[in-house]
């Protein structure tokens, strides 16, 4: 699909189809991590790291040559996970701690998570893209296999037993056939520091072995979550410390022209920082800085808007550059000639915004010359490097801590108010927290960005797919490429990157949960079952007919039967839908049954299956509740959620317009997972949110005849698109 085809948006008409004949993408220094660690056994082994080439892209070390960062073993016989992942809702706080235990032949409650903290964990590049289990487990079992050889070596020279003689469990070494002789791993540290390296690569356990790994556990944060204990940013009090409120545009792009502090100074207490572009007060009492900021007297000039919420479409197609060829088989023309009916559809998207409960929050206090920060955000040790720039500091003189996150989906990942915070405090000498109110979370997320997706397409009498030209206009290419058995196929990215090129976008974008999948899954999706439509087929035959891939096939079957799916053509009135997709290493199958009120447009999802195949599941339990969260999570981008702007003014800055999935919204979720054991555990975090444009599309469509290609599918776009 070339740049300069002429397929201007016009939104009577987003579908043309030709049912003609035509036959024709720091780790801590070694002494430095000893006076860190005090009592306890240190090991030194080696691991790979599956991260490296990322890390070398982003000019940031790979995961630590020194695998003591990964655990510690102390003199009570509780295990330490040292872990640069954060903890934000997606429950690796449970998993993670479960691979550890099961390869270090532990119980899983004497294992401690601390998660994130730049001081004590190894380098991690952030929390985001369904990487952790992925990534990050592997060297974590290499590091727990190795200690517990090493553990079995010091046994043996305790216990003067050969090595071959003895097991573990539960954090004991035994004789194999006298139990009677046994020491723990906390008889053997004793409180020293031990450096002892293996002479060969540790066995890692079986899938068979396994203990702990694959059993359903609830998350180890529930009880502090659902009772108020856990602790996140806007938890976190310090002596003398000073709420903030800062000055902000009233549009991206507004130039501050004359300001007036005045007002604000003559508040008792208030504290008034003008430093170049950072204007804020400053209080004690956080209501006494929102007051202060009231009394400040500013003027902007705000550029002349030129792109709205209903123009952006067509103001991208102007300024794709040059496409990128993501992947091609076969040759276009040739499909073209061989299809019988053919059709071309452009699919819409808007901007999507993160609106986690949890608005971006930080605290920064100075202590001397070093910095400590405990702050919501997804990339703790980039926040470290970004505050030691911004100040001036080694990096060794900042902290990073972050508490719970609650709630990112790739929102958390820049940092702004963490810098906020560490400029405040290192001017006024004080603690400062910066706690954005819903208004500025809305205003300066980096939205999920919108995006055109184009797509030709034909088949053949039997309902072959001929050909598939897929062109896809800056939402990115995680989700484009195809699954299905199609002869001639290319697929083109017009801007590669959800972020977009300068002047593409009128405000930031950026990753938003499954970055670009949802988008590009709503338009294939909703494509393949247009051509169903037009081959007379059922969509589950269809799909089914044009389809190879083993897996794929597998997790449609499951949700199939678990379904209770029945053929027909569509539109048969039922309002069932289906749609698929792969997102991290998993694979995903979803079906929905919906109503519609014809007269005023408003769906109601009734009923949603989500069959997973993820390889082995690490907890199945947190894999479901995963699952079920991405099912209610993608029905707002599906139905509701859409950002109205004006240039670079932001329209909706709060729930009262932006409207997020409410609990009357909920269908009934059925979760299937399709277990095994032997395969590579996948990401978990964000599949199975990618279906629900595409599953409630055409489930809509089944519905009433409805073919809505722009997301969200808001009434009065239903009722445009009904025959």
């Amino acid at each position: 699909m070339k740049k300069d085809d002429s397929w201007d948006i016009n939104f009577s008409n987003l579908i043309e189809q030709d049912f003609s004949d035509n036959s024709s993408s720091m780790s801590l220094k070694r002494r430095e991590f000893l006076k860190l660690m005090g009592g306890g056994i240190v090991i030194l082994i080696t691991v790979g790291d599956p991260l490296s080439l990322e890390a070398q892209r982003r000019r940031r070390p790979p995961l630590p040559d020194d695998p003591n960062a990964f655990l510690r073993i102390g003199e009570d016989g509780r295990v330490s996970c040292f872990t640069g992942k954060i903890e934000m809702g997606q429950g690796v706080i449970t998993s993670l701690a479960q691979m550890l235990a099961d390869e270090l032949d532990v119980a899983l409650d004497s294992v401690d998570m601390v998660m994130g903290d730049t001081d004590l964990c190894p380098w991690d590049m952030g929390t985001f893209g369904s990487m952790t289990t992925r990534f990050f487990g592997p060297p974590l079992r290499d590091a727990a296999a190795e200690a517990k050889a090493i553990l079995k070596e010091l046994a043996a020279e305790h216990l003067k037993i050969e090595q071959g003689h003895l097991i573990t469990k539960d954090g004991i070494v035994y004789a194999k056939d006298q139990e009677q002789k046994k020491v723990s791993y906390a008889e053997l540290t004793q409180g020293k520091k031990i450096a002892r390296r293996l002479k060969q690569k540790a066995v890692l356990e079986t899938p068979a072995e396994f203990t702990v790994v694959g059993q359903p556990e609830l998350r180890r944060d529930a009880v502090e979550k659902v009772t108020g204990k856990a602790k996140f940013s806007g938890d976190i009090r310090e002596p003398g410390m000073l709420y903030a409120r800062l000055l902000r545009p009233p549009a991206h792009g507004a130039q501050l022209i004359s300001v007036d502090t005045s007002g604000a100074k003559r508040i008792k207490g208030i504290q008034v920082i003008e430093n170049e572009d950072l204007i804020a007060v400053l209080h004690e009492d956080p209501e006494m800085a929102e007051l202060a900021l009231k009394e400040i007297k500013s003027q902007f000039k705000t550029p002349e808007a030129t792109v709205d919420d209903k123009t952006i479409f067509n103001h991208l197609l102007k300024v794709a550059p040059e496409g990128e060829t993501v992947s091609q088989g076969g040759d276009i023309p040739t499909g073209e000639k061989l299809a019988a009916q053919t059709v071309d559809a452009i699919y819409l998207d808007g901007y999507k915004a993160h609106a986690p409960i949890e608005t971006h929050t930080a605290v920064a206090k100075m202590d001397g010359d070093n910095l400590t920060i405990w702050a919501s955000t997804q990339t703790p040790f980039s926040l470290k490097d970004q505050a030691a720039e911004t100040l001036g500091f080694p990096p060794e003189k900042v902290r990073v801590i972050p508490p719970f996150v609650g709630g990112g989906f790739g929102g958390k990942t820049s940092n702004q108010q963490a810098i906020e915070a560490v400029r405040l405090a290192k001017i006024t000498g004080k603690p400062v927290q910066v706690a954005w109110t819903r208004a500025e979370e809305f205003f300066y997320d980096t939205f999920r960005p919108a995006a055109v997706v184009k797509i030709s397409a034909g088949i053949s009498d039997s309902g072959q797919i001929t050909f598939w030209d897929y062109g896809v206009y800056f939402a990115g290419t995680r989700g484009s490429e195809h699954f299905y058995d199609i002869p001639h196929h290319q697929t083109v990215a017009y801007n590669s990157s959800w972020r977009g090129a300068p002047g593409s976008h009128p405000f930031g974008t950026g990753a938003w949960r499954a970055p670009a999948n949802n988008t590009n899954t709503f338009a294939r999706e909703s494509q393949i079952e247009i051509l169903a439509m037009m081959a007379g087929m059922d969509t589950l035959e269809f799909r089914l007919k044009n389809l190879k891939d083993k897996r794929m096939r597998r997790v449609l079957e499951a949700a199939a039967k678990q379904f209770g799916w029945t053929p027909a053509k569509p539109p048969s009135g039922r309002g069932y839908g289906i749609a698929c997709g792969i997102d991290a290493g998993t694979y995903v199958a979803h079906m929905a049954e919906v109503e519609v009120d014809k007269k005023t447009g408003d769906v109601q999802v009734k009923r949603v299956v989500c069959a997973q195949d993820m390889g082995l599941s690490i907890n199945p339990e947190g894999s479901k509740i995963q699952m079920e969260g991405c099912v209610t999570m993608g029905l707002g981008y599906a139905l509701k959620e859409d950002i109205r702007f004006k240039g670079g003014e932001i329209f909706d800055l709060n729930f009262d317009t932006y409207e997020i999935p409410r609990f009357s919204w909920l269908p009934k979720i059925e979760t299937v997972l399709i277990e095994d054991r032997n395969a590579a555990p996948q990401g978990g975090g964000e599949p199975a949110i990618i279906c629900m444009g595409g599953v409630i599309a055409n489930a809509i469509f089944d519905a009433c005849g409805a073919r809505v290609l722009q997301q969200p599918m808001i009434p009065e776009r239903i009722l445009e698109a009904m025959p």
